[in-house]
């Protein structure tokens, strides 16, 4: 809710509460809002409750998708989600973010593979690793102990067979 409208519900709950003496022009005065605007925002109150309403619907739409498949989705795979559902469901992706932001839906962020983040910090400096070669059945097995030091950048290399 913006300040605005938060200021205007302030005004109509005082208006209708019993002994009040200031009418909606003194009030408005007070609140340093203009009187046009509050009359536009009780005027437009069917108009918010039924975009409430719709809104509830869509995203149950979107909450429908987004646990579909047994994981869960982000705004663009959601919206593709929905184009895919028999009947489709057309909806624009901005409307599929604006409504999981509203409603607190959150797609976690996936993990970085760590093989790759390893390769990364190695890249950047920021690990001291230890190599060890093991021998297993015929098979030469590599093993990265990582150890995360602020700004020491060096290899111990040791290999045992």
């Amino acid at each position: 809710m913006n300040d605005s409208s938060s200021i205007f519900e302030i005004i109509y709950e005082t208006t209708q509460a019993s002994g009040n003496r200031l009418n909606i022009k003194d009030l408005c005065n007070i609140a340093s809002v203009s009187r046009s605007g509050y009359y536009a925002w009780l005027n437009a109150a069917p108009l918010r409750a039924a975009r409430e309403e719709r809104d509830r619907r869509d995203f149950d739409l979107i909450l429908r998708a987004y646990n579909m498949d047994g994981y869960p989705k982000g705004a663009r795979e959601i919206h593709m989600t929905l184009l895919h559902m028999t009947p489709p469901i057309i909806m624009n992706r901005k409307k599929v973010l604006r409504l999981m932001n509203k409603y607190n839906l959150i797609c976690p962020l996936r993990k970085l593979n760590p093989r790759r983040k390893i390769l990364r910090d190695l890249q950047t400096g920021n690990v001291v690793a230890n190599l060890v070669c093991v021998k297993v059945f015929s098979v030469l097995y590599l093993t990265v102990d990582v150890i995360r030091f602020p700004s020491l950048c060096f290899l111990n290399k040791s290999v045992s067979l």
